[in-house]
């Protein structure tokens, strides 16, 4: 979709930044939604994928830091030039070196820090660039970027957590099923030989697994090619919109990981939006943002159902409560929020509280994975082997 600079007038004063939209017209009618009359909207979609190319891969974690330092520096009166240079120097990744000099350089020929930032859309997400050009347009850039500092560390803990949940039980599958293919194709064949020259029938277990192991291998390549055309095939339907909200639908149903992928998607969404409203980002704008970083297209299309709510004069609680997604107490929490006058406060204990309900969640599920996965072993490499010792427990009676 093309990209749109704009310059206009609020009530805030005279703004810039940019826009996605169709056309020209487009954006001036989505500015005017905005309370912005513009004054000029030039089109500048060869300019942002020219510009985005520069840089690689940046870590959350070095983001953080970098927000951290440059909130620090801002606090302590320094120009953001000088800070953008002292930053970009001081940076141990080579690509996030190169998008803060780009950054630094637009600064000084008269960008704005948030228009500059919205160029590199690799490295830094809409909702970091939305909340910047709050910052500059509020003139409380120092308190924008110790919020984001702190969103960006609190969300980068939560993804690592979530991370090291799924990576303990998806080894030991992964080596479990490793192990048996090769005893299935290798070691019991071996056996099967042997067994074969006794000329007495086989008990029952072990005559199943050597018949599993006959199939493994005339079928080998077949097997192996199941879970690369699993794999190919739940890429493509993430690739489509429908396929992807069944797949995430269908992630949230998963015994004990799908509460974990909802507080986690929860504690996503509270965090975002409580950040952005503190901050001063307009409420309508503020859920196309988190809907868009929700992670989760389930959760997603439940936000924008309370966009679509407050543009017609209902309140954000209720399309939420229809959705089902989020849990009760989470609906009337925000319900009371918006009573109160105080959302943004209520939206961050939400968050506080599904965070520690996430940390409380992976240690459980640490805990019980331990035992499950050795009875999950012994039941499966154990019972091979013993069944291919069967006969030679019963040896005698075999060879009568």
């Amino acid at each position: 979709m093309p990209v749109f600079a704009y310059r206009g007038r609020s009530g805030a004063g005279i703004v810039a930044g940019e826009i996605e939209a169709n056309d020209r017209p487009a954006a001036v009618a989505q500015l005017r939604t905005k309370g912005v009359i513009a004054l000029s909207v030039q089109e500048r979609q060869a300019k942002v994928a020219a510009v985005k190319k520069i840089g690689g891969s940046v870590k959350d974690k070095d983001l953080a830091i970098y927000t951290r330092q440059f909130s620090t520096m801002v606090d302590a009166g320094l120009p953001i030039v000088q800070c953008l240079q002292i930053l970009g120097a001081q940076s141990d990744s080579k690509p996030f070196r190169k998008v803060i000099g780009g950054i630094k350089e637009d600064v000084e020929a008269g960008t704005t820090l948030a228009e500059a930032i919205r160029k590199h859309t690799r490295v830094f997400s809409e909702l970091y660039s939305s909340m910047i050009q709050a910052g500059e347009i509020g003139g409380i850039l120092d308190t924008i970027l110790v919020r984001l500092a702190a969103y960006l560390e609190k969300a980068s803990k939560l993804k690592s957590k979530i991370k090291g949940a799924m990576i303990y039980p998806s080894c030991i599958v992964s080596a479990a099923v490793l192990v048996t293919g090769v005893l299935l194709v290798w070691v019991i064949p071996v056996f099967a030989d042997v067994f074969s020259s006794f000329g007495h029938r086989l008990p029952a277990p072990t005559q199943f697994v050597i018949n599993l192991s006959n199939f493994t291998i005339a079928h080998v390549w077949y097997l192996m090619a199941v879970p690369v055309i699993a794999a190919v095939a739940i890429r493509y339907a993430y690739g489509t919109e429908e396929g992807h909200f069944w797949i995430d639908r269908f992630l949230l149903r998963v015994p004990v990981f799908g509460g974990l992928i909802r507080k986690s998607s929860v504690a996503r969404f509270s965090r975002t939006l409580g950040t952005l409203v503190s901050s001063g980002v307009p409420i309508l704008d503020a859920l196309v943002i988190t809907a868009r970083t929700a992670g989760n297209k389930v959760v997603e299309r439940a936000i924008m159902m309370a966009r679509t709510s407050i543009s017609s004069g209902r309140t954000i609680a209720e399309p939420l409560i229809e959705s089902k997604v989020f849990p009760p107490m989470v609906c009337q929490m925000i319900s009371v929020g918006e009573t109160t006058g105080a959302l943004d406060t209520m939206l961050q204990k939400i968050a506080d509280f599904y965070e520690d309900e996430v940390d409380n969640t992976v240690a459980n599920l640490m805990s019980l994975l331990e035992p499950a996965v050795i009875l999950f072993l012994g039941g499966v490499i154990g019972g091979l082997v013993v069944s291919m010792y069967l006969p030679i427990f019963k040896l005698g009676s075999v060879l009568g």
